[in-house]
């Protein structure tokens, strides 16, 4: 997608709680494609010998701006809730409604998704709640950069 790329934004009501498995780390935004790899490369096998499934796309949570010091979770939705592992932590994506859109292209180009969509839920009345999450539809390994599929959701403030 191109920064001329017009986004469709919704809002999303996430129902109920859904239970995770991720990894919480902090990196500069030049390393996090490998951060991410090396957490996927961990979690999955645990969560495969704790015989669950996830059943929803991996996603990334962003809980600032820093990209020299990011703060992210990595991980994915489960089926059911297991036991955590070292510092593979369970926990539950909370209910709620998020303002959300589909991004298409590559990873290094959501930045113009993530502003767009905030600036319409603000246009919208509505408060972010600081935390930005990326649900990657597409797998990197078998689509093309231009192709890659990402839903942003952004969490809103009840009220």
């Amino acid at each position: 997608m191109t920064q001329e790329q017009h986004f469709q934004f919704e809002l999303i009501t996430w129902g109920q709680a859904r239970p995770i498995v991720f990894v919480r780390t902090r990196t500069p935004v030049e390393a996090l494609p490998a951060v991410i790899g090396e957490a996927y490369g961990r979690i999955m096998p645990h969560v495969s010998a704790q015989g669950v499934e996830a059943v929803e796309p991996p996603y990334v949570a962003y809980f600032n701006d820093d990209m020299a010091d990011m703060d992210v979770e990595i991980g994915v939705v489960i089926s059911k809730a297991i036991p955590g592992q070292g510092d593979i932590q369970v926990g539950e994506l909370p209910a709620g409604q998020v303002a959300a859109c589909m991004y298409k292209g590559p990873y290094n180009g959501v930045g113009v998704a993530h502003d767009a969509l905030m600036q319409w839920a603000k246009a919208e009345g509505h408060t972010i709640t600081g935390v930005a999450y990326e649900f990657y539809i597409s797998d990197p390994e078998e689509t093309a950069p231009e192709d890659l599929l990402t839903q942003i959701c952004h969490p809103l403030a009840a009220g």
